[in-house]
């Protein structure tokens, strides 16, 4: 009988693309914020073109951010500091355009404003705060997780962000001369129908490049330094990538990138920064957000219980859905999809989440150390499947699996 194989592709993008550009713009600001003032509240964009950046938003804080130094430093350390190349961090234009965080929002986030507001005065408990503070939105949002790869994480889109990584890094340690900031990557793996990946098919690394070298140097280059050494570590002797077609640059030349050949914008790379379409996405970006924002927290959070559902061995693959009403502490609703692969009752897993996990706003912010400025760091390369990640800890695994096996 014929297998039945289909095909799924991922992408990534490195630190120089346009959008990832911004976002990480986005990210420096707002740890800025939190370095200076943990409890800041931070919603800031980042749109580029070329020789013009405007960094625009809202922001409630005791701290000072010198917001144009902030992004000039981003660009110098991505390397964008050559007109030449389409860029130059000491001349290009930055604008501003920052107001306070709406008082409507802030009085549905903040737990001491809604304590004095009910006239009981101050917070004087984690759970008081726990309770009063609730989402700054409505939403949706998803976590994934998968046992197909030792992050937990779908294939492709590990590969596509290593390959992303290493791309960088041959470029910034000089592996590879004459690349520029800006690239891309994508990945396509071969999948049987009980959904365990057999072979790398596809890889696509788009690169930006000087003018002086030639496509076929450049296709050597990126297979000895980037694709193969990935491909070795990754895959292993389990996935079978001997047989891949490899494209690079594609069109035939990348000359001219980064904001100077596209525009960019803080969140336009949601998919990039998730599960590479794997998992369903509820919608709301990242970058430039505090921990208030459960577009954000919520998404770690969700992560975290797949995450933690699959190291229990309760699933094989699984994705987390919690929503949340504006100025709500408590979920609306918490839904655990298992896709037929769990190994206890679906609804024993999920009554299980619930015991296990407080997924109130100002719980995931304690319990994941979400007011420390430590999301320049996500703004490249995905925010799951990195082991530096407070979100990536499976330490609830056996406690989840011991609340499951109790129950009737």
């Amino acid at each position: 009988m014929t297998q039945d194989i289909h095909l799924f592709t991922s992408e990534s993008v490195t630190e120089g693309h346009p959008d990832k550009v911004c976002d990480q713009i986005s990210d420096a600001i707002l740890d800025a914020y939190m370095a200076a003032d943990p409890h800041s509240h931070v919603a800031v964009e980042t749109c580029a073109t070329a020789g013009q950046f405007v960094i625009f938003g809202e922001v409630s804080s005791s701290a000072h951010v010198n917001v144009s130094k902030v992004a000039r430093n981003v660009l110098t350390r991505i390397g964008y500091t050559d007109s030449h190349i389409g860029l130059d961090a000491d001349t290009v234009g930055i604008m501003e355009s920052i107001i306070e965080q709406s008082a409507e929002i802030n009085q549905g986030v903040s737990a001491e404003v809604r304590a004095k507001a009910a006239g009981t005065g101050k917070v004087n408990s984690a759970e008081q705060r726990y309770e009063l503070q609730g989402a700054g939105d409505q939403g949706l949002m998803f976590g994934y997780a998968t046992d197909e790869t030792a992050e937990l994480m779908p294939l492709p889109i590990v590969l596509a962000h290593k390959l992303a990584a290493r791309l960088a890094a041959v470029r910034h340690q000089g592996i590879v001369p004459h690349l520029r900031p800006d690239g891309k990557t994508q990945v396509t793996v071969a999948y049987d129908e009980q959904e365990r990946p057999l072979y790398v098919d596809t890889v696509v690394v788009s690169t930006q490049h000087d003018p002086e070298v030639t496509q076929e140097w450049i296709r050597q280059q990126i297979r000895q330094h980037v694709v193969e050494p990935v491909l070795a570590q990754v895959c292993g002797e389990e996935i079978t990538h001997a047989d891949y077609t490899l494209l690079v640059n594609p069109t035939g030349s990348f000359v001219l990138g980064g904001p100077a050949a596209d525009a960019g914008l803080t969140g336009r790379k949601i998919i990039v920064d998730t599960y590479g379409g794997a998992g369903h996405h509820g919608g709301g970006a990242f970058s430039g957000k505090d921990p208030s924002k459960v577009d954000r927290s919520a998404a770690y959070a969700a992560r975290w219980v797949a995450k933690t559902i699959v190291a229990a061995g309760l699933a094989h693959r699984v994705e987390v859905q919690v929503a949340y009403a504006i100025g709500v502490a408590d979920p609306v609703s918490v839904y655990v999809n298992t896709f037929g692969t769990q190994t206890a009752s679906r609804a024993k897993i999920e009554r299980a989440v619930k015991r296990v996990f407080d997924l109130r706003p100002a719980a995931i912010i304690d319990e994941l150390g979400l007011l420390a400025p430590l999301y320049a760091k996500t703004a490249a390369y995905g925010h799951f499947g990195r082991p530096e990640f407070s979100w990536e800890s499976t330490e609830r695994a056996e406690a989840l699996k011991a609340v499951v096996e109790q129950m009737n």
